[in-house]
Order: C-alpha cells, then sequence, then structure tokens
C-alpha cells in the first residue's frame, strides 16, 4: 500500500517538474513526455485503488478472493498509455509541418533530465516490490515508468541533436518515436493483464517445482495427477488429485496431504492448496511419482 501512495507522490511532482520543462521549452516532444506523465499520475491512482481492494480477505460473494482486481487495474493502465500515445501522435502530426523555436532549451533539458533520473530511481523501486509481492498492478506501473525513462532520455538526446543542428523538425519526429514506444509498452501490460484474467498456467519452472514437492513430501501416497496452476495477483492457486491405497484411513490420507500442503506454502507464498483423493484404481500411471 505504501508504494502505490509513493507512486501517486512520484507521479505528481514528475509531472510538476516536466510541465515545467514544456513551459521552458516550447517543444512538442517535452510536452509528449508531459503528457504520458499525466498518465502515470491516473495508472498510479488506479494501482492503488486495485492494491487496496485486492487486499482484502475472501468474503461470501468473493470466497477465492479479491486478488483479480489488480488485473483489472493494469488492463486500464495499458488503455490509457494507448489513449496517451495517440494523444502525442496527433500532437506531433500538428507540429511536423509547423515545428515551434525553442525558447530556453538548455534549462528545460536540464529540468526534464532531473524527471528522468527520478523516474528511473521509481521504476526499479516498483518493478522488485511489485515481483517481490506478485503485484500486477505495481510491475505493469513500473514498466510504464521504464517505458517513460527510456523515451525520456531519447528525447533529451534527440533535441540536444536538433538545437545544435538546427533541424527543428526533429522535435516533432522525436515525439511521434515517443508515442511508438508507448504504444508498445500499453500493447505489453495489456497482454501480461489479459493472461492473468483468463486463468493463464504458471511457468514451467513453477509447475516443475511443485511436482518435485509433491514427490518429495508425498511419502505413503501412489502417484499424483492432473496438476494446475495457476496465479491470481499475489496468490497461486494449486490444484491436484493425489491417489492413496485403497485401504488406507481418511486420517491417514489427511495427513499425506497435510504435509504436501504445508511444504508448499513453505515454497510459495500465499499459495491456496486444493487436494483430491482418490484410490488407487484411479491411478494414471503418467502422473507425478512419489518418492
Amino acid at each position: 500500500m505504501k508504494i502505490a501512495i509513493g507512486s501517486v507522490i512520484v507521479g505528481l511532482v514528475v509531472l510538476a517538474i516536466k510541465l515545467l520543462a514544456w513551459q521552458l521549452t516550447g517543444s512538442v516532444a517535452l510536452y509528449s513526455d508531459a503528457l504520458e506523465s499525466t498518465v502515470n499520475v491516473a495508472t498510479a491512482l488506479a494501482a492503488l485503488l486495485a492494491v487496496r481492494y485486492a487486499a482484502r480477505p475472501p468474503d461470501a460473494d468473493h470466497p477465492y478472493g479479491h486478488h483479480k482486481a489488480e488485473y483489472f487495474s493494469a488492463v486500464l493502465e495499458g488503455v490509457m498509455i494507448i489513449i496517451a500515445a495517440l494523444l502525442i501522435l496527433h500532437a506531433a502530426a500538428t507540429s511536423w509541418g509547423n515545428p515551434p523555436s525553442f525558447t530556453a532549451p538548455w534549462p528545460g533539458l536540464a529540468v526534464n533530465l532531473l524527471a528522468s533520473v527520478l523516474n528511473g530511481v521509481w521504476c526499479f523501486v516498483l518493478i522488485r516490490q511489485g515481483r517481490a509481492l506478485r503485484s500486477p498492478a505495481l510491475v505493469a506501473d513500473g514498466r510504464h515508468l521504464l517505458s517513460d525513462v527510456v523515451s525520456s532520455v531519447g528525447v533529451t538526446m534527440g533535441l540536444v541533436a536538433a538545437i545544435l543542428t538546427g533541424w527543428l523538425w526533429l522535435d516533432a519526429g522525436l515525439a511521434a518515436l515517443v508515442a511508438l514506444n508507448i504504444l508498445w509498452s500499453g500493447w505489453q501490460v495489456v497482454r501480461s493483464s489479459v493472461g492473468g484474467l483468463m486463468d493463464e498456467s504458471v511457468p514451467e519452472d513453477v509447475l516443475e517445482q511443485l511436482r518435485g514437492i509433491i514427490s518429495a513430501y508425498g511419502a505413503g501416497a501412489v502417484e499424483a495427477h492432473d496438476l494446475r496452476a495457476r496465479h491470481a495477483g499475489r496468490a497461486t492457486f494449486v490444484e491436484f488429485h493425489l491417489v492413496v491405497p485403497a485401504e488406507m484411513s481418511v486420517d491417514a490420507a489427511h495427513d499425506i496431504c497435510d504435509r504436501i500442503e504445508a511444504a508448499v506454502k513453505a515454497a510459495i507464498s500465499d499459495s491456496v492448496v486444493t487436494i483430491h483423493v482418490e484410490p488407487d484404481h484411479k491411478a494414471k500411471h503418467s502422473g507425478i511419482v512419489v518418492i
């Protein structure tokens, strides 16, 4: 929650700095950079609301929790990023034939560089913490900021070239390049978020880790099969069938399930484990072999 609030504060500070840089220079490229920062503020607010809602515990209407709220936020961020890119393209096209003259380019570029440094530090914090907390909203916010940093550096370098050469048309060209970079970033955010909404499977290395845990801690069982796992925000839902000898008591089978569940939760934080116990005649002889 503190990180999400920090994103809003950083976004507002960076927006103010970039607006100052635009006012100092009159550059369309720096205007596009500032316009992207308005999206940063809006997406940071969306991420804050999503993280807060996703942290709610399960209730009668949402027995599996509210984790997927973060994916909706990430999709919204992606859409807003794309809208910002289209607005920048429009501004670039409008100024292409009539490029503006720069007023105070060097102070403006220095101010814009300060905003880029601040964004760069914060996007590193967001991506690192978002991955550690398995928060799609924070990771999406961090990736968006990273694209902002890349485009800001490109704009700064290009404007230096435009000032030194007198080729003012570079200003509109750079704005168009910024827009294309933002479009790609927006598409990446939307694509990854839709995967979460569609209950996309966890990566193969996580499935392999789960197979190893079940095999190592399932002593007494015959096999396990039909393993499925998915992420929903910070939660990881794990399901599989555990085959035990037909003569095994319910208590003994339950002990095995408890042992496996505890091992999975120790290895994967915020995991929710569902195990369906079956007698040995249900064995498929093609699943996870229990040691």
